[in-house]
């Protein structure tokens, strides 16, 4: 039988994974450079992924509360990389890295201070 969620716990996995993405990512200035680097390219799919799997199993009750956060874009990439895998780009991917992860971030920050 499948426990209560906890809210908490997924927020903090989230930033785990935002952080592991960070980490894996921070000596590549280009998008080729990363892109030659098949191994970081699929450490980050699979931590993105992971923040996806924590939005999808957090409460509904949480993420209604919180519409700051485009819970549905992130939980929509999560059935990307999860069912649609072929179609994915490492291009994509990058993008989300510089572009998403930060704010993204910043707000799951702000959420759990408040918890």
């Amino acid at each position: 039988m499948k426990g209560r969620v906890n809210d908490k716990a997924h927020l903090e996995l989230i930033l785990k994974s935002i952080d592991n993405v960070f980490e894996f990512t921070a000596k590549y200035v280009s998008y080729e450079q990363f892109e030659n680097d098949k191994l970081c390219c699929h450490a980050v799919a699979y931590n993105v992924q992971c923040i996806g799997e924590s939005v999808y199993k957090m409460s509904q009750d949480f993420k209604e509360s919180h519409p700051e956060v485009e819970w549905h874009l992130i939980s929509g990439m999560r059935h990307i990389l999860v069912h649609d895998y072929y179609q994915v780009s490492f291009k994509f991917l990058w993008n989300v890295v510089k572009q998403d992860l930060k704010p993204l971030q910043t707000s799951i920050e702000q959420l759990l201070e408040t918890m």
